[in-house]
C-alpha cells in the first residue's frame, strides 16, 4: 500500500494549504500506472536567479527503495525536452511503496530559452 511521507524540513515548514494540495494529489495519483517511479508536477516557479523550481510528488511504486541521490531528470514542456539536469541530493532515498514531495531546481543555464512555467512534466533519464 502506497504511503505519503514528508521529509523533516517539509514537515516543519509546509503550509496547511500546500499540505492539503499534496495530500489530495496523492489520493488521486497513488494508484500504480505500470510505472516504478512517477513524478507528478505540483507547482512551478522561478526565482530571482532565473532558476526554475519544480515541485513534484514522487511516487516509488517499486518493492525496493529508489536512490535518487544522483539522478538526471528531463524537464518536458508540451512533451518536448526543454532542459536536462543532474541533481545530487545526498539525502534523497525513497523507500518502497512511498510517495513524497520534493522540489527540483533547474539552473537557468540548463533551460533552453524562455518557457512558460505551467504544463511541465518530468522524467528520469535512463
Amino acid at each position: 500500500m502506497q504511503q505519503l511521507i514528508f521529509e523533516n524540513a517539509w514537515e516543519r515548514t509546509i503550509s496547511q494549504l500546500d499540505r492539503q494540495k499534496i495530500e489530495n494529489t496523492f489520493e488521486q495519483t497513488k494508484r500504480n500506472t505500470n510505472l516504478l517511479l512517477d513524478l507528478i508536477p505540483l507547482k512551478t516557479a522561478t526565482n530571482h536567479r532565473g532558476e526554475l523550481l519544480v515541485t513534484v510528488l514522487i511516487h516509488n511504486f517499486d518493492e525496493k527503495p529508489f536512490d535518487m541521490s544522483t539522478v538526471t531528470i528531463h524537464l518536458l514542456y508540451n512533451k518536448e525536452k526543454v532542459a536536462t539536469h543532474t541533481f545530487h541530493e545526498k539525502r534523497l532515498v525513497l523507500d518502497e511503496n512511498t510517495s513524497m514531495p520534493w522540489t527540483f531546481i533547474f539552473p537557468a543555464y540548463s533551460l533552453s530559452g524562455t518557457l512558460a512555467i505551467d504544463n511541465v512534466s518530468l522524467q528520469i533519464a535512463e
